[in-house]
């Protein structure tokens, strides 16, 4: 079938679409324990919005951690339990000279 591909998750366009959200959203900002809920609402938003311009057959759920350096590590895990050929997972980490942020896509076929 040729169409097969359209629907596929790409996690190359989404990695782009989530490092260009936290570049504009936070460009070359010093952290900001005031703004960082902004941050993260904006660069959540913005990925969200340039997701759905793929028109994609998804369901996307998007988190955004925002943590100040202070020489103390950060871990995450997860688990999933989903179907690896429909769908797919893109986390993003950039680091700045005053904080890091971690943003992750899921997306799960409809």
């Amino acid at each position: 079938m040729e169409d097969e591909g359209e629907n596929e998750f790409t996690s190359e366009v989404v990695n782009e679409i989530v490092k260009n959200a936290i570049t504009k959203t936070l460009g070359t900002s010093q952290y900001n324990k005031d703004r960082v809920n902004q941050w993260s609402t904006a660069i959540i938003d913005d990925t969200l919005k340039e997701l759905a311009k793929l028109d994609k057959s998804f369901k996307y759920v998007v988190t955004c951690i925002i943590m100040q350096k202070s020489g103390a590590p950060m871990h995450t895990g997860l688990a999933l339990y989903w179907d690896t050929k429909t769908d797919g997972l893109c986390s993003v980490q950039v680091g700045m000279d005053t904080m890091d942020c971690v943003a992750t896509v899921f997306a799960t076929m409809i």
